[in-house]
């Protein structure tokens, strides 16, 4: 026999949800009937959204300041670990509550004041579609043409509506399909990594020592720069997004195998690329992509251009869905669906934007890079406020509350202002508005995740925690209540 209940949404699903086709599901929380995915489950969508050529740019990026490549693998290593647990952390959030990462911020910002927070996630996650759209479409470009396939621009566009129409059908389809597109694709990507990385190690004249910053304060400048890039700033990165996906995941998993397969998914693929990108940076090679293809794997170029195309796929599907999520924690009333669609044209238009304009995406994607200025004290605060305010026992119920006191919370608000502050002035971005005063005072250092979360979370605490405040009565939020289906 069938349990056909309705969800929050109104959809019906029958007990094997494994099977189903669609995600039909919003921002009410996860039914436990649809809560079936498995922590292992969890570590292919995180990897193969990490398996990606950018890692390997912020790789060698090291090597490029300056650092021996013993001294680049140290900071990628250690600080990876750092920022892939927060963000294990961060998927408790979504496995204890049943609901998305957007909608958990109204715990400390109030159901309108998470409109801030909402329409920034929402905004960026389409900004990085279009961006990480454009990286793919470079790589496609240079497989085509390896193998003798030359067009003008109808063949550029038209690669371009395939990849986004992929991306795009699979978001909105929703986590069902983005869950087994990683499960059945990221090992046999994985296989491929494996002898990439052993033919590539092999053909390189790999110097472990050899480092061009020598002075103390350089390798410090140098140091803080990559944590921001690819140390801790990676895992960072990835907050806004991961209770979107834990939320998923069946209610008997335990939350130490959520915690572990959720960071080891971004920790692992993270620093494999990002050292090898480093490897083949110290041996004098180029740090594009396609160029470290080309001059690294010879004959296996294709096969691993072509895989690696997935990495900015699996992205931008976890880019798109977020996205929709983000945009219904603001308020917007359409199905989920719907959302992603509109997100998938807007994205549409903006790719068309960087390839007319190359130079433009250029410098988009430096201002692009700059977003952990608002995440880390962003994610300060929602530590916090889930760990240390509510004990990580959030009563989900007060999330759809519409009365008055639960507005807006102005001082969780100046708390995020104050930490975007700090951050910016301990930042030294790739644009010259992204350099704060502090970064520049101290040569170019970048500790802008340590400042705004410290100062952000530090003040929501003394404003917020310390200040006597009543427990509300825990209530349970069952699919189809009257706060379900508003926020649905």
């Amino acid at each position: 026999m069938q349990d056909t209940r309705p969800t929050p949404e109104g959809a019906t699903h029958p007990e094997g949800v494994a099977d189903a086709t669609f995600d039909a599901h919003g921002i009410a929380p996860i039914p436990e009937t649809a809560r079936d995915s498995t922590p292992w489950e969890q570590f292919w969508i995180w990897a193969g959204a990490n398996i990606a050529p950018i890692n390997w740019v912020l790789g060698a990026l090291g090597v490029t300041l300056g650092l021996s490549l013993l001294e680049t693998l140290a900071v990628i290593v250690l600080g990876n670990l750092v920022g892939c647990a927060v963000f294990g952390l961060f998927n408790l959030m979504g496995h204890r509550t049943g609901v998305n990462q957007m909608l958990l911020a109204r715990s400390p910002f109030g159901r309108r004041g998470a409109v801030v927070p909402g329409v920034i996630q929402g905004l960026l996650a389409m900004g990085w579609v279009g961006v990480n759209t454009w990286v793919v479409l470079d790589l496609v470009l240079a497989v085509l043409a390896r193998m003798g396939v030359q067009g003008g621009p109808e063949l550029k566009y038209l690669v371009a509506g395939v990849i986004m129409a992929l991306q795009l059908g699979l978001a909105i389809y929703g986590f069902y399909a983005i869950r087994t597109f990683e499960k059945y694709t990221v090992p046999v990507t994985v296989l491929v990594m494996v002898v990439m990385t052993v033919v590539a190690l092999a053909q390189a004249d790999v110097n472990w020592t050899h480092a061009t910053a020598t002075g103390t304060g350089d390798k410090i400048t140098a140091i803080t720069q990559l944590l921001t890039a690819i140390g801790i700033g990676w895992g960072v990165s990835w907050l806004p997004y991961s209770a979107d996906y834990s939320r998923f995941v069946r209610l008997r998993a335990s939350g130490k195998s959520v915690f572990w397969a959720t960071a080891l998914g971004t920790y692992i693929p993270t620093v494999w690329l990002a050292a090898l990108g480093a490897a083949l940076a110290s041996a004098g090679n180029s740090g594009d992509p396609s160029d470290l293809v080309m001059r690294a794997f010879g004959g296996l170029a294709l096969p691993v251009l072509l895989l690696l195309m997935h990495g900015p796929v699996a992205t931008n599907i976890l880019n798109l869905y977020s996205c929709s999520l983000a945009a219904l924690t603001v308020g917007i009333r359409l199905a989920r669906w719907k959302v992603t669609l509109i997100a998938g044209v807007i994205a549409s238009a903006v790719l068309v934007v960087f390839i007319q304009a190359g130079s433009f995406a250029h410098a988009f994607d430096n201002w692009m890079s700059s977003i952990l200025v608002w995440i880390s004290p962003w994610g300060g605060i929602m530590l916090v406020d889930f760990f240390v305010k509510h004990r990580g026992a959030l009563d989900v119920a007060t999330l759809y509350d519409t009365s008055a006191e639960r507005r807006v919370n102005t001082r969780a608000l100046v708390s995020l202002a104050l930490g975007v502050f700090a951050g910016w002035c301990w930042q030294f971005g790739l644009v010259p508005a992204m350099q704060g005063p502090v970064a520049r005072l101290l040569g170019g250092t970048d500790f802008s995740w340590l400042s705004g979360a410290l100062v952000a979370g530090g003040l929501y605490y003394l404003l917020c925690c310390r200040a006597p405040h009543a427990v509300p009565a825990a209530r349970t939020l069952h699919a189809g209540s009257e706060e379900a289906v508003e926020a649905g």
